[in-house]
């Protein structure tokens, strides 16, 4: 593994971060999971729009996009692999120990690592926990990942790879790392962001693609519909075999396969969309 961190390559064992980086001590920070297929970073553009985004959300400066663009071509020119995980990290930099910013430069880490191909299929579970759709940071994809970081443990205690939550008003919202969509009556639905969920890169190229829709949902709409799966970056589309205990179709659900086949031709075309 290479990393780039302000400037330059580094190997893992010298890239340093300061203890007091900003994004260390209260989470000020913005990242992108990126797909690097065959050393070429997937729909780069679109996620390079989103880390902007994101930082403006939490008043950071904009990253300059050609340097991210840079250190991306050079972590993966250092290491290449035929499906990887590229991850974009931008932080408040150096700062003092409160919520106040100091006045140093931010850090921008990118960092790549070989990922292998998700299952067609998996499991998840509804977590208790609510994603509050009014708050300062809904919306943003930011490095305060704590939260997600306890759903997704109970999903494995309970045999499932993701966790799905609702929001304050009881409607369907995301999973920790993914998107959801269902399937009702042969049509695809997705929550709106304004229902609280992080508006995925790999959700919005489905949506053009696929033709889904966009739909307040209530939560007990997973006990309900025909076949549900998830988006993310890393997944693609994946189905879903099992909600809590409940079984799915998975990947034999027929619009899920279409979706899947979908994403995967229209994704092979164009690697930038």
């Amino acid at each position: 593994m290479r990393i780039w961190l302000d400037g330059a390559l580094r190997d893992p064992d010298s890239a340093r971060v300061s203890a007091l980086d900003h994004g260390l001590t209260v989470g000020d920070g913005v990242f992108e999971t990126v797909k690097a297929v065959d050393g070429r970073p997937f729909a780069l553009t679109r996620h390079l729009d989103r880390l902007t985004r994101s930082a403006r959300g939490l008043g950071l400066p904009d990253p300059d996009h050609e340097e991210v663009r840079r250190a991306c071509a050079a972590v993966l020119d250092a290491g290449p692999m035929p499906l990887g995980r590229l991850r974009i990290t931008f932080t408040g930099g150096r700062g003092p120990l409160g919520s106040d910013r100091g006045a140093h430069a931010p850090t921008l880490l990118v960092a790549a690592e070989e990922t292998a191909r998700r299952s067609d299929s998996t499991a998840a579970v509804t977590v208790p926990w609510a994603r509050n759709e009014r708050g300062a940071l809904t919306g943003l994809k930011t490095t305060s990942y704590a939260e997600n970081v306890v759903a997704l443990a109970r999903a494995h205690r309970d045999g499932a790879s993701e966790a799905l939550f609702g929001n304050t008003a009881g409607q369907l919202c995301e999973g920790t790392g993914t998107n959801v969509f269902v399937v009702l009556d042969g049509e695809i639905h997705t929550p709106p962001v304004a229902a609280g969920c992080l508006p995925g890169i790999t959700r919005a190229l489905l949506i053009d693609w696929a033709g889904a829709k966009e739909t307040e949902l209530p939560l007990d709409v997973l006990l309900s519909a025909d076949e549900v799966f998830l988006t993310s970056s890393l997944r693609d589309v994946q189905a879903l075999h099992r909600v809590d205990d409940r079984e799915l179709p998975g990947a034999r659900g027929p619009v899920t396969a279409e979706a899947m086949r979908i994403f995967d031709e229209r994704s092979g075309q164009d690697l930038d969309p």
